[in-house]
């Protein structure tokens, strides 16, 4: 993105940056001679940097997004990344969510991501250059039975974002979604939240999970297995600093094959239809 970027400081405003993925790439940036405003929902880092400012975010605040993508440009003046990383997982077949489970995961999953680009997209077409990176998953191209209200998101998440990519590109903007396969955090043990769940699915959860118990056994700090959040991030890290690249860009372990499979999956779904039959 940035020619300069081995010699230029710049600021990146990461979300969601008190653990796992954010937290590491909170590190990865600082290391890199960067400034980063980093936010949680305590306000609070696990780390300290001369270069770190950490805030307090609400992601489903709308004026809230918009006090900390402000007083992130405060910091020096201009606002280069913008790091949509705060989310949550929600296990739970569509008959089992609940509405308020429903909207509280759009809400942090969706719309937060919505708010802060759009607050951002101002300060960076004024300074003639950005970049927002959006976290997404492999959740966000396919989806499996029980994670239907998360694939949701995702889904509007690459959505939005694949408009915005056209819609910014010509005033110096990049877009990227991070489309992430299995990563060793939180997020699939203690860090999911689950529906209340209906008998009529045990069964399926039997052979999805390994159990029918909700939430399943989860060990106390106990991860999901996978890439590590730290080759995650400098993954990440190397596509900012790049003056080009995907509008996708796949990390972890087994991301590729995931994608591949649901991509061949819904072609042959697509084919069915004589008018998307494809010869030879």
């Amino acid at each position: 993105m940035f020619n300069d970027a081995m010699t230029t400081t710049n600021t990146w405003l990461i979300t969601g940056a008190s653990s796992g993925l954010g937290l590491a790439l909170t590190q990865k940036v600082l290391a890199a001679g960067h400034r980063v405003v980093a936010t949680s929902r305590s306000g609070a880092l696990p780390v300290q940097h001369p270069a770190l400012t950490v805030m307090h975010l609400d992601p489903t605040d709308r004026r809230e997004c918009r006090r900390a993508v402000q007083e992130a440009h405060e910091v020096a003046g201009r606002l280069d990344v913008l790091v949509n990383n705060a989310g949550y997982g929600l296990v739970g077949a569509v008959e089992e969510v609940s509405e308020e489970q429903a909207r509280a995961i759009l809400e942090v999953d969706l719309f937060g991501p919505l708010w802060l680009t759009q607050a951002a997209i101002p300060l960076m077409r004024a300074q003639g250059r950005g970049h927002i990176v959006q976290v997404s998953s492999t959740g966000g191209v396919g989806s499996m039975p029980m994670l239907g209200l998360y694939n949701a998101a995702k889904w509007g998440l690459e959505g939005f974002t694949e408009s915005l990519a056209g819609e910014v590109s010509s005033m110096g903007v990049r877009a990227t979604l991070v489309e992430i396969g299995a990563m060793d955090t939180e997020w699939a043990t203690s860090g999911m939240q689950f529906s209340s769940p209906l008998p009529a699915y045990d069964e399926l959860r039997r052979q999805l999970f390994g159990t029918s118990l909700v939430p399943w056994p989860s060990e106390p700090g106990a991860t999901g297995g996978g890439s590590s959040p730290a080759v995650i991030a400098e993954g990440i890290l190397a596509h900012v600093n790049a003056e080009e690249g995907p509008l996708r860009l796949v990390l972890g372990e087994g991301a590729a094959d995931q994608i591949r499979m649901v991509l061949d999956q819904r072609h042959r779904d697509y084919a069915r239809q004589p008018g998307f039959r494809v010869e030879g």
